[in-house]
């Protein structure tokens, strides 16, 4: 890596951290942003990645895997490198991002939105909203329904 593009990254993972950062602090939705991560990476199938990402045409490392001909190890290990986030976290933070905009719709259970974001179980959802969010799914939806998020 020439040092341009070791400036770049260390430039884009000051931006993810600093976003990721402000998110867990303030319980806002503030994650690193695919398209100030594209602009970091170089590699062709790492951007188709994170279009698919954006795009949310496919939710897991595998999936995205099998689209760019690597192995998840590899995949995981080379977004990591290129971008200095690591590829779950993000895919995480955005089903938990897609599952409040779900809550503020208020039209599906906790349950339904759990499945429809990609989780099996409603607890393991629950845990990764709270630990995202600071604050259960259902304290989500109530403030956001009456105003006080």
């Amino acid at each position: 890596m020439s040092p341009a593009d070791t400036r770049r990254t260390y430039a884009a993972q000051i931006e993810v951290e600093s976003l990721m950062a402000a998110n867990r602090s303030g319980g806002e939705q503030a994650a690193a942003s695919p398209v100030a991560l594209s602009s970091v990476v170089r590699d062709k199938r790492l951007r188709k990645v994170i279009q698919m990402i954006e795009s949310e045409e496919l939710s897991s490392v595998h999936a995205l895997a099998i689209e760019v001909n690597l192995s998840p190890s590899h995949l995981q290990h080379l977004f990591k490198q290129q971008t200095g986030v690591c590829i779950t976290e993000l895919l995480t933070e955005q089903r938990l991002r897609k599952a409040a905009h779900h809550l503020e719709a208020g039209d599906m259970s906790i349950k339904e939105i759990a499945y429809a974001v990609g989780y099996e179980h409603a607890s393991s959802f629950i845990r990764a909203f709270q630990r995202y969010f600071a604050q259960t799914p259902g304290a989500y939806r109530y403030r956001s329904a009456s105003g006080h998020c």
